[in-house]
């Protein structure tokens, strides 16, 4: 029997990564510690390059850009995704589902577009070292900023659009933890064929252009490095760019692992869960990435736990002797 067609729904069903009560309650709080860490890690960044004037370069001017899409993207899915384990409900409405597809795509692309002006702004560092403040000026860094952004809300505006057309059939189950949009799409029960070319189309022209970019930069930065004479030269000069590049492999690399999944096995829910890797993982390790490799992020650490144990010293001080 063909499902019935149904021109509007007023709600989905999240369908999760296991419907085991107990395991539920351990999820809740392996997610719930997650989304923790990954939004105080990339806030403690944020706020310790704003603070830390040795940090107003274009580098940690992207990265605290980084950061912040990282909160934005974890953000996007895991609060919903934590509700309804709290809840034990699996209902998501409709108005939700479409913002989730809308911003979730927005914030990815972001993520892969500043990654790849990171990379630029590595090339230009390393390659061109003595016009790099006149080429890397502030203009051209909020022009980069601004297109990354610019980009990103025309993708997410166009799935958003091409979704809204759609008539779905009663089978509301979305076997993923959020509404991605594919998952999404498979329960239509109109004709997705344009959405299908546009989707695969986008995905493949803007992951082969980044990555294309990205190894440019790189293959460019080794032949420098490379000719660089002295040890302590190439050391200082990969530890400039190791960070990036562990970042960009984690990225890419569980982006890519996914597809892979996704590509070799029909089980969605095995596809739901390897899509937590760069979803929620990713975006949680960064800042460790980053504080763990990096010794500019390190000092400003430190002056960020001075900061605030001077200001909890003050508040503390002050309700002794009002």
């Amino acid at each position: 029997m063909e499902p019935e067609n149904q021109t509007r729904v007023s709600e989905f069903i999240l369908l999760g990564l296991s419907e085991d009560t107990e395991v539920q309650s351990l999820l809740f709080g392996l997610f719930l510690s997650m989304y923790l860490v990954t939004f105080t890690g990339n806030l403690l960044i944020i706020l310790a390059i704003i603070l830390d004037s040795h940090l107003h370069t274009p580098m940690y001017f992207f990265l605290s850009n980084l950061s912040f899409t990282d909160i934005c993207f974890i953000s996007t899915t895991v609060p919903k995704m934590l509700l309804n384990l709290q809840t034990e409900s699996k209902i998501i409405t409709y108005e939700s589902c479409i913002i989730q597809m809308y911003f979730f795509p927005l914030f990815g692309q972001l993520d892969n577009s500043i990654l790849t002006v990171m990379a630029f702004d590595r090339f230009v560092a390393i390659c061109r070292p003595l016009h790099y403040t006149v080429i890397m000026n502030p203009q051209l860094c909020g022009t980069l900023l601004l297109a990354s952004w610019l980009l990103s809300v025309l993708v997410s505006l166009l799935h958003g659009l091409m979704v809204l057309r759609l008539s779905f059939c009663t089978d509301l189950e979305i076997p993923h933890f959020f509404c991605e949009i594919t998952q999404v799409v498979r329960l239509a029960c109109s004709d997705t064929y344009l959405i299908d070319i546009v989707v695969y189309f986008e995905t493949g022209l803007l992951g082969v252009i980044p990555i294309t970019g990205i190894l440019f930069s790189y293959s460019k930065i080794a032949s420098s490095i490379l000719r660089i004479s002295t040890a302590g030269g190439k050391q200082k000069a990969f530890s400039t760019c190791g960070s990036h590049l562990s970042v960009v492999f984690l990225f890419y690399g569980t982006g890519v692992g996914v597809y892979l999944t996704s590509a070799t096995t029909q089980n969605s829910r095995a596809n739901a869960i390897a899509s937590v890797m760069y979803t929620v993982v990713t975006p949680m390790l960064n800042p460790f990435i980053y504080s763990l490799r990096n010794k500019d992020i390190k000092q400003a650490f430190k002056k960020l736990r001075n900061i605030i144990s001077i200001k909890v010293s003050f508040v503390s001080n002050s309700e002794k002797f009002p």
